[in-house]
């Protein structure tokens, strides 16, 4: 097990049931780069992410972009 804590927690179950790379759903979120938390949440949520998924890649996404 790793030592990852926090919404990054996640990605490799992400990864393993959605069947794309973490990037994969990060350059998704580039579109709706200037949307807020929940607008990307429910964006991600149309391609097919559940919702604590789809909140946990948000979150790094929005850590990383500094938002």
């Amino acid at each position: 097990m790793s030592d990852v804590k926090g919404p990054a927690s996640y990605f490799p179950s992400i990864e393993a049931k959605y069947g794309q790379p973490i990037e994969h759903w990060m350059q998704q979120l580039e579109s709706v780069a200037g949307a807020k938390h929940m607008e990307q949440v429910a964006f991600l949520k149309e391609q097919g992410l559940g919702h604590g998924h789809a909140n946990a890649v948000v979150a790094v996404f929005r850590q990383r972009k500094g938002l």
